[in-house]
């Protein structure tokens, strides 16, 4: 999207975690039929997932034992005149539930309230406020009845997710899906410090460090990575924006057929602005820096954060896998539709922000125009690196020392959103390193049931930037 949907909130000074606004008595509503009080005091806000931007929604559920019907009847945040109304001829059956994606007309903020009101648009039914924004889902547990928590994943239009205690972080870590064993993957001092996002791509492994520059690695024989020698490699090449100019702060990077994509929070010439930006490389050539093809700077779409809290992380999801998935197009309240998009990439790039933990999808069209089609959170307090491993059709999300080394598994839910389906500890051999980069290795390097994975270590603790682990196939 080439304008925000993002809308910033104002602070609050004291947010309260509930507050339920029962419906007055029917003699005591004005122009509400009395008939409708009864059926009307069944209808709850049962769910409410806010990013601060494209799928802000809220969900309604029918505890009662006849149906209601909802047409007209408002949703608000905190601010009185930021109103969505409910579409005419919807009906809330018994134990039915119905969410509605509300960022069309306000967006949800960190601190902030969900009011359901009648067609009158005076009379409460109910209400509920948070102070910080969902992790991934703040719902009633149990549905209709209980108090809100932070429950362990988004279930829009479905019972909630209430297994497992509240505050965050509901889905309870476990070991490591591999070998506790993690070795040292590169030479002595080889790389320095700020070494941070990872991509292998095939027999290449791709590195991106916080100062602009790239790394082209190859193998060295003994199960680790070295710079490669060919095509002015040797010391990793430095990084411009369009044009030539600047020195973009990678963080992240991925590739796909048609280049070497960098994520970059900030230019490093100006570093106390954030630049939220994409940046698309052709790493051919010989020269030792590599100036940007294409430029997608998000900044204007996405939150405001902390020049050096900004996107981490990235990752490509290909289209055919998304819509096998049935992921749905959160700009368009839709299933995604590829067609709608016209020339891009050929997938939806995943962009992980550091300060929020949340992570935004994004189509870049091939002109340099921009949509963003899903935000949710990753689960963590940050992210610090994505990956998509296709042979598993899940999203990884990992933090760093931050989070003790958490790694998360993402999929496709029945809504059409990411979920958390797994956490993982890090592997009891590894210290609870600065880890801002996590690869792995593809299906072709599965042996006895276990394949490679790689870490970057962005303080070369130990004088060594990267590691090695195994992930069970």
């Amino acid at each position: 999207m080439t304008a925000s949907t993002f809308r910033p909130r104002r602070p609050r000074a004291l947010a309260r975690f509930l507050v339920a606004a029962p419906l007055l008595a029917a003699g005591a509503l004005t122009g509400v039929p009395a008939a409708h009080a009864a059926p009307a005091d069944d209808v709850r806000i049962n769910e409410v997932v806010t990013t601060g931007g494209v799928n802000d929604s809220v969900e309604l559920y029918n505890k009662g034992g006849s149906s209601v019907d909802v047409s007209g009847w408002v949703l608000k945040d905190d601010d009185n005149d930021h109103a969505y109304t409910i579409p005419s001829r919807t009906t809330l059956a018994p134990g039915g539930f119905r969410a509605f994606d509300v960022s069309g007309a306000f967006g949800l903020g960190s601190a902030d309230e969900a009011r359901l009101y009648l067609a009158d648009g005076r009379t409460q039914v109910d209400a509920f406020s948070w102070s910080k924004h969902s992790d991934p889902s703040w719902s009633r547990c149990a549905d209709g009845t209980g108090a809100f928590k932070q429950a362990a994943s988004v279930t829009l239009g479905a019972a909630n997710a209430c297994g497992g205690g509240g505050g965050g972080d509901t889905t309870t870590p476990v070991a490591w899906p591999g070998g506790s064993a993690v070795a040292t993957a590169d030479g002595s001092n080889v790389f320095g410090k700020d070494l941070s996002g990872l991509y292998q791509d095939g027999s290449v492994l791709w590195a991106a460090q916080n100062s602009g520059k790239l790394w082209r690695l190859v193998r060295d024989g003994s199960g680790g990575w070295k710079p490669d020698t060919a095509n002015g490699w040797s010391s990793g090449k430095t990084l411009r924006f369009p044009g030539g100019s600047g020195s973009p702060d990678s963080e992240g990077v991925t590739a796909t057929g048609g280049g070497i994509f960098v994520a970059s929070e900030r230019n490093g010439d100006a570093s106390g602005t954030s630049r939220l930006s994409v940046l698309k490389y052709d790493a051919g050539g010989s020269g030792s820096s590599l100036t940007a093809a294409k430029e997608w700077n998000l900044t204007s779409d996405l939150p405001s954060t902390g020049s050096n809290l900004g996107l981490e992380a990235i990752t490509w999801v290909p289209d055919a896998s998304l819509t096998g998935a049935g992921f749905k197009d959160a700009s368009r309240g839709a299933a995604y539709d590829p067609s709608h998009y016209g020339a891009h990439s050929g997938g939806v790039f995943f962009v992980g922000v550091e300060g929020t933990g949340t992570v935004h999808g994004y189509v870049l069209a091939d002109s340099g125009s921009y949509t963003r089609v899903a935000s949710f959170s990753s689960g963590m307090s940050g992210v610090m690196e994505l990956q998509w491993e296709p042979q598993a059709s899940r999203l990884w999300a990992v933090c760093d020392d931050t989070c003790d080394g958490q790694h998360r598994t993402l999929k496709v839910d029945a809504t059409g959103t990411f979920a958390t389906v797994a956490v993982y500890n890090r592997p009891s051999g590894m210290p609870n390193d600065n880890n801002e980069g996590f690869a792995l290795s593809g299906a072709d390097e599965c042996v006895s049931g276990s394949k490679p994975v790689y870490w970057s270590d962005d303080a070369n603790d130990g004088g060594h930037a990267l590691r090695r682990g195994s992930l069970s196939c």
